[in-house]
């Protein structure tokens, strides 16, 4: 499953990247929790949260049914 979740982020990075920002996948764990780190100009942004459960979180379940969340670490 983290070959998949990789495939994923690397769709989702350039939106985050335009901005200043990028994410890191962390870990997947059996239970499907994504884990990533957020990086660059979304560290400490106010909207990184937002970012994360409707842009991260949302494309990620779209592409990958099987996952349950995504978490910040």
């Amino acid at each position: 499953m983290r070959e998949k979740v990789e495939k994923a982020l690397k769709e989702i990075r350039p939106i985050l990247q335009r901005d200043g920002g990028d994410v890191e996948l962390v870990n997947v764990t059996k239970d499907g929790t994504v884990k990533v780190r957020l990086k660059g100009a979304c560290i400490g942004c106010p909207m990184s949260q937002i970012t994360l459960s409707q842009s991260i979180e949302k494309r990620l379940k779209q592409l990958i049914p099987e996952l349950k969340r995504v978490e910040a670490v």
